[in-house]
């Protein structure tokens, strides 16, 4: 039987560690039938020690979201590995200075806010037009925030940039449509991968779930999300662009 992902070329960003959102995207893509392409920063030699965990090999290209002549060299290098065509774009970026966390919100330099947006949601867009040549109709970009509609302890910085990264998401959607391109985000619950555990006071924020997640919720199991990003990659979500789907136990429907 083949999987839901059979023939497609996928672009996956951010694979860092096995506990990673997007390594168990890549190994759940290339389950399901895509060959995959990962890019890495600022360390391309430990996701390459990563990707040997994954089911198939795949290659890894470095990219600096915020280097314009890495971006420009981007469409070639994955041209060269998968040919002419990308079915499937995964954004699983984000970054913010460590004064921008943590609870120094009103204290945050414009420097660093800067830096948070353009890693953490502009790069949404930079990305997807270096890539837009060899996007085919039907293709699918899909990226991952934490729910923005909530100010959450020590987020800081981070929330407003997922604010962005959201509404960039929107305008996405509204752009490439006309072309049969998607454009989706997946709203994930806590997870302890490396970007998590960078946050100070991540377990304050994280013992949300713990109280008020209607379903049982386990930071050490990054799959639900990762299914999550593949079924929105895969053909069975057609019609569905501009949307944020939620995987966090529910938390995001129940009040305080």
């Amino acid at each position: 039987m083949s999987g839901i992902l059979e023939g497609k070329r996928i672009l996956i960003t951010g694979v860092l560690m096995e506990s990673s959102i997007a390594f168990h995207t890549a190994k759940l893509a290339q389950e399901q039938g895509a060959e995959v392409i990962l890019t890495a920063f600022p360390r391309p030699t430990l996701t390459e020690r990563i990707a040997k965990k994954l089911p198939k090999p795949a290659k890894v290209i470095e990219l600096d979201v915020t280097n314009q002549e890495h971006l420009d060299r981007l469409a070639g290098l994955v041209k060269e590995e998968l040919g002419g065509r990308l079915d499937g774009i995964v954004h699983s970026i984000g970054f913010a200075p460590q004064d921008a966390l943590g609870g120094n919100f009103l204290n945050t330099p414009f420097e660093s806010v800067a830096t948070a947006m353009h890693v953490s949601a502009f790069s949404l867009k930079s990305l997807t037009m270096a890539l837009r040549e060899l996007l085919v109709p039907g293709s699918a970009v899909v990226g991952l925030t934490f729910d923005a509609q909530f100010a959450w302890p020590q987020y800081d910085w981070m929330g407003p940039a997922k604010a962005a990264l959201e509404a960039t998401s929107r305008y996405m959607a509204r752009d490439l449509g006309k072309d049969d391109i998607r454009c989706n985000l997946i709203s994930a619950g806590p997870i302890g991968s490396m970007a998590a555990k960078s946050i100070p006071g991540f377990a304050e924020l994280a013992d949300v779930w713990n109280h008020r997640s209607p379903m049982e919720w386990n930071m050490a199991d990054p799959e639900p999300a990762g299914k999550g990003v593949v079924a929105l990659l895969s053909d069975w979500f057609p019609k569905t662009t501009g949307e944020i789907i939620h995987v966090d136990g529910g938390l995001h429907a129940v009040g305080a």
